[in-house]
């Protein structure tokens, strides 16, 4: 828990949280990219650390990646002033402001930085750089789309993020092409309703949390480490459950903004759109079954585990929080019926 002990770690939080309000709550573009300015200079303070190669590179790459995304996105603005009238060259304003507010989120066809620089990162930084950096962008998005090219690049998220999980033993990497997978169904529940991409958005942070809470309690960070004859029984259960959640699977509780999403999509007739988005949750679903499969196969099963004595504090919220995860979606189905 570094952040917590470390008053300068604090401050740039703090920031960081601040950045996005006033992107958000800002009435122009210009108070946009300020709010995007200072978003990535006070997250760049979290991620580095001397003492680590590996972040002081992530931290460089990062910046790297931003400011090009920067960039583009304030040439997008000063041009949509001066060619704002001509209707011709909206279309291709619209596309220049959405790709870099693509870039910025780390979807795809922009995606190849985000895998790299998660790699280097700690979990806890992993965690804000899956969920609170996401919503600045995709809230600016809402504002000014293209429908097609959306259309188009959600399809190719949830493609390239179940595809690209395969073949990677690095949880990070793996927890990565997650996100990027989750992102097509956050930009499909955002051109629907922006009280469908809250529900959504929420309930992944929630996962996610879970997830990388857990792993950085237990200092994982590769799929072998899965192996841990020593690893309690009910955090391997944890973990299978919140995987299970994470990939969409009934009756967990992620399955539920999935349900709502290609609900809407079949009701608008997309059922190729609806049929590709489900193939690929089950592809997703193959490698958390591979991450789930390797942490139960080798647990001592012994009836002590029933007396659930666990010394940290924290396992013990993971594990209620678990248990609402399996039993969320049974309580909202039984609310809208």
């Amino acid at each position: 828990m570094l952040f917590f002990f470390n008053s300068n770690k604090m401050f740039f939080l703090f920031t960081l949280f601040f950045s996005t309000l006033i992107s958000i709550s800002s009435n122009s573009w210009l108070g946009c990219w300020i709010g995007l300015e200072i978003n990535l200079l006070s997250f760049i303070p979290l991620i580095s650390n001397p003492h680590n190669l590996l972040n002081s590179e992530a931290s460089l790459k990062y910046f790297l990646t931003q400011s090009i995304a920067s960039i583009n996105f304030l040439f997008s603005i000063i041009l949509s002033l001066f060619l704002m009238k001509n209707f011709f060259m909206n279309n291709f304003i619209s596309i220049l402001i959405n790709s870099s507010l693509l870039m910025k989120m780390g979807s795809t066809p922009f995606h190849f930085w985000f895998p790299n620089i998660m790699e280097g990162l700690s979990w806890l930084n992993c965690f804000i750089l899956m969920t609170w950096q996401k919503i600045t962008p995709m809230i600016l998005l809402s504002y000014y789309f293209n429908m097609n090219f959306l259309m188009f690049i959600m399809i190719l998220n949830v493609l390239i993020g179940a595809i690209g999980g395969f073949n990677q033993t690095s949880l990070r990497k793996l927890m990565a092409f997650s996100s990027i997978n989750n992102l097509g169904w956050m930009l499909s529940a955002l051109m629907i309703s922006e009280n469908l991409w809250m529900i959504y958005f929420f309930l992944y942070s929630f996962l996610i949390s879970i997830m990388c809470f857990l792993f950085y309690m237990l200092n994982i960070f590769y799929i072998n480490q899965m192996f841990n004859f020593n690893m309690k029984f009910l955090i391997k259960l944890s973990i299978m459950i919140n995987f299970l959640s994470l990939g969409g699977l009934p009756p967990f509780l992620g399955f539920f903004p999935k349900w709502l999403i290609i609900n809407y999509l079949i009701l608008n007739k997309l059922y190729i759109i609806s049929f590709f988005f489900i193939f690929m949750s089950l592809i997703m679903l193959i490698f958390y079954i591979r991450i789930i499969y390797s942490s139960f196969m080798f647990f001592s099963f012994k009836f002590k585990w029933f007396k659930i004595y666990i010394k940290n504090n924290f396992f013990i919220m993971i594990n209620f929080f678990s248990f609402i995860s399996l039993l969320g979606m049974i309580f909202s189905t039984l609310f809208f019926m």
